[in-house]
Order: C-alpha cells, then sequence, then structure tokens
C-alpha cells in the first residue's frame, strides 16, 4: 500500500503498535536494486510487518551534487515492494517533510567530519535529521541499513544510542554485483568503458584483505596498495579518499586489527563511488 501522509503513516503505525505488531524499516532513496530488496528480506525475516520509505532527501546533497539527476522510478519501485511483499511503501513530498518554515536539524558530530564528510559539508546532518524524522513517523522496532553506505550505518547508530531513539539498527552485508562492484542507484551513471574503471575499486579492496590475511599489519602499505591499482585506471578521474580505519568510531589506524574498515571514495568519470571492505 502507497502512503503519501505523514499523518496517514503515522495512524497506521498507531494502530500496528496496538495491535502488538512488530515494525521492520527500510529507508531508502528509491531506484531499488538487489542491495535494497537484500535489506527488505532481512526485515521480513524479523518482523510483522514491513516498511519501505522512498524519499530522495534534498537536505543531504550539496551544491553541484546530483539532486536533481538522481535515479528516479516509483512505478517500478512499487512493483519491487509488492513483489517482496512490503506491507506499506512511504513516499512523501519534499514539502510534506520539510515545511515552510522547518528548521529543526539532528547532528551527530566527530565521526561525521571524517571519510565522506570530510568532503560532503552538511551531508550527515541532512541524513540524520530525515532518519530521525522517519524514526519518528514509522516507529520501527527494528531499521536496516547496507554496510555499503558504512559511515553513515555507524553514524545512524551513535544518533540513536545519543538520543535514547527506540529502535535497533541493523547492518547488513554489501551487496555486490556479479562483476564486483558494489551495487549503488549511481551506477546508473557509468558509461560501458568507465564501468570498467571502476571494476578496480572492489579489485582493490580485495587485495587489501589479502594482504592483510597474508600477515600485513602496516595500514600504509594496503593504503599505497589500493591506491596503485585504482589509479592506474585511465577513467578514474579522482581518489578522494582511502583510509583505514576503527570500525566504530572511524577513526585511522596506526596498526591493524581483524574487523578493521578499509574505505575509498572514488570519482569514475563525474559519478562518485564509495566502497568499502572489512579484514
Amino acid at each position: 500500500m502507497l502512503i503519501r501522509k505523514i499523518k496517514d503513516m503515522k495512524q497506521i503505525t498507531k494502530r500496528l503498535k496496538k495491535e502488538g505488531k512488530t515494525i521492520g524499516f527500510v529507508p531508502t532513496m528509491g531506484y531499488l536494486h538487489e542491495g535494497h530488496v537484500s535489506l527488505i528480506r532481512c526485515s521480513k525475516k524479523d518482523n510483522d510487518i514491513t516498511v519501505v520509505s522512498i524519499f530522495v532527501n534534498p537536505i543531504q546533497f550539496g551544491k553541484n551534487e546530483d539532486l536533481d539527476r538522481y535515479p528516479r522510478d516509483l512505478e517500478r519501485d512499487v512493483e519491487i515492494c509488492t513483489e517482496e511483499g512490503v506491507d506499506y511503501v512511504f513516499y512523501p513530498s519534499a514539502d510534506e517533510m520539510y515545511p515552510e518554515g522547518f528548521s529543526t536539524y539532528v547532528e551527530v558530530e566527530g565521526i561525521t567530519r571524517r571519510l565522506c564528510g570530510a568532503f560532503r559539508s552538511g551531508h550527515f546532518k541532512g541524513v540524520t535529521t530525515v532518519v530521525a524524522k522517519l524514526f519518528n513517523i514509522v516507529q520501527p522496532d527494528r531499521a536496516y541499513f547496507g554496510e555499503k553506505d558504512y559511515q553513515q550505518l555507524k553514524v545512524i547508530q551513535k544518533m540513536v544510542r545519543d538520543l535514547n531513539i527506540d529502535v535497533e539498527v541493523i547492518g547488513c552485508p554489501l551487496i555486490r554485483e556479479k562483476d564486483g562492484l558494489a551495487l549503488s542507484s549511481r551506477n546508473k551513471y557509468l558509461t560501458p568503458e568507465e564501468r570498467k574503471s571502476a571494476l578496480s575499486i572492489s579489485r582493490a579492496l580485495f587485495r587489501a584483505k589479502q594482504m592483510f590475511e597474508s600477515g600485513e599489519k602496516d595500514p600504509s602499505k594496503l593504503v599505497n596498495e589500493v591506491k596503485r591499482i585504482i589509479s592506474s585506471q585511465p577513467l578514474v578521474k579522482e581518489i578522494q579518499y582511502i583510509e583505514v580505519v576503527d570500525p566504530e568510531e572511524l577513526t585511522p589506524k596506526k596498526k591493524l586489527e581483524k574487523g578493521d574498515v578499509v574505505a575509498v571514495a572514488v570519482f569514475v568519470g563525474n559519478t562518485r563511488l564509495i566502497d568499502n571492505i572489512k579484514l
């Protein structure tokens, strides 16, 4: 069932809670792919009811980012949700979420300044604000986020802890396409030639993991090897960052340990791609 109004979603939530139903929630920006489907399936397994939101959140996009061209296909998204047995699709407008006079924001400090946060000013403030609003509207027992957006997952988990929001935030494994490319709605932007260059990202990350498993303990050696593999590709325009970080605090590591995360952000052509791997 497609729900467009906040008041309608809240009424449904209230009724479900009275009936003692557990609610699983998958927040998305639409243009759903197998990564989103994996989150939906996790929610279906754990909960009585599954709600998917589709909302391209304007306040998490910076100037000159791809808000206007971000891929959208509501009909296809609803079809996928129906096939997967989603109970409710929440599809609010920007005016519904941010009415005139809106001026309240949620901001997590510290970990939002690293990795993507160092390059996308205000991005995580937009993410945490919209997710806090969605949690208040949907009132889920559990919410599901992909580990592809690893920093986002950790920021939201911290927000929930710090603000005592009564929801369990669950990270689900990163899903890759058969050729290794991390699934992302933005993959649609890549030309066939750019896609070939983009495959160097996952290849480099798997090489870093292999080095760690062979006994390498120096993060700089992993970083240099990842950089070498990615920068050898002709259509890689810019490497924004390659970092080896603590899995919770996202602080840089001086010595590698099991569970550390190698995270990258790379422009292939004009498309910004992020990826990561756990050691």
